[in-house]
């Protein structure tokens, strides 16, 4: 090892790298203190003292007498009503952050063209964003509008708005509900490159076709979130199954964020 970085900081650095690009997800165990020490050519003492700093981070937790273990350290944020990415990241404590990488007019696709009610070969207008919390890639949206929507979203900045805020707050356009298609899918070239993952990895899709309050929808979006960053919860109660229609009701459905531990150690959370 020719680092000038202490070596308990090249082993616990390592880890971390694993644990964040995900080749060691929740409740994996670690390699032992002997694998270890033996991978990097250190003592048990200072193997230690890389676990002890992974742990004060909140990344691993330790077994007495089994080893260490990946820590679910993601944060909790509610998601029953209609929300955007903005208002997750900030109900989470997250800071959001968006870059445009595309903006244009293009011809819909067939599925586009089911999901926004529009005719055959109409010309819809396509949004690229890259979602970021706490600075780390997040998501990778692709959102397509109408063009009379689009026309009103274009004048703005997406960087530090959302959609659901522009429309609301400057137009006083309702988005009243949304339609949800949720998916695990391998990741396209385009999305892994954006997203800071290899090409095929497993990432989390979320389809959705937002409405106005005329029933009218206002657009269709692709959400590819990384599945290492992201997780939904689900919670529903039982209640009286005669006097229900159909399904269980619903109680609390929420996305799961992994919370940035040195922005969270800064910060005391």
């Amino acid at each position: 090892m020719t680092s000038a970085r202490p070596r308990h900081e090249q082993v616990s650095d390592w880890l971390k790298e694993r644990i964040e690009t995900g080749a060691l997800v929740e409740d994996d165990q670690l390699p032992s203190e002997n694998q270890l020490g033996n991978r990097f050519g250190v003592s048990r003492i200072t193997v230690r003292r890389a676990l002890q700093t992974l742990e004060g981070d909140g990344l691993i937790y330790r077994k007495q007498g089994l080893g260490s273990f990946v820590k679910d350290n993601r944060l909790h944020q509610g998601l029953v009503r209609l929300t955007d990415f903005v208002e997750d990241m900030e109900a989470a404590g997250i800071t959001p952050e968006s870059l445009v990488l595309h903006q244009a007019l293009e011809v819909a696709s067939v599925r586009v063209t089911e999901a926004l009610g529009v005719a055959e070969g109409s010309a819809v207008y396509r949004i690229d964003r890259l979602r970021k919390g706490d600075g780390q890639p997040m998501a990778f949206d692709r959102t397509w509008l109408p063009p009379f929507y689009a026309h009103l979203i274009e004048k703005h900045d997406l960087r530090s708005s959302s959609i659901y805020h522009i429309l609301e707050t400057y137009y006083d356009i309702c988005i009243c509900r949304g339609r949800f298609r949720i998916e695990a899918v391998n990741a396209p070239n385009d999305v892994a490159q954006h997203l800071d993952v290899p090409w095929g990895r497993a990432l989390m899709l979320i389809e959705r076709t937002s409405y106005t309050e005329a029933n009218r929808q206002l657009f269709y979006q692709q959400r590819f979130y990384r599945s290492d960053r992201v997780a939904y919860e689900l919670e529903l109660t039982r209640g009286n199954l005669k006097n229900q229609k159909s399904g269980l009701p619903l109680k609390d459905f929420e996305p799961v964020f992994k919370q940035d531990t040195d922005r969270s150690r800064e910060t005391g959370q």
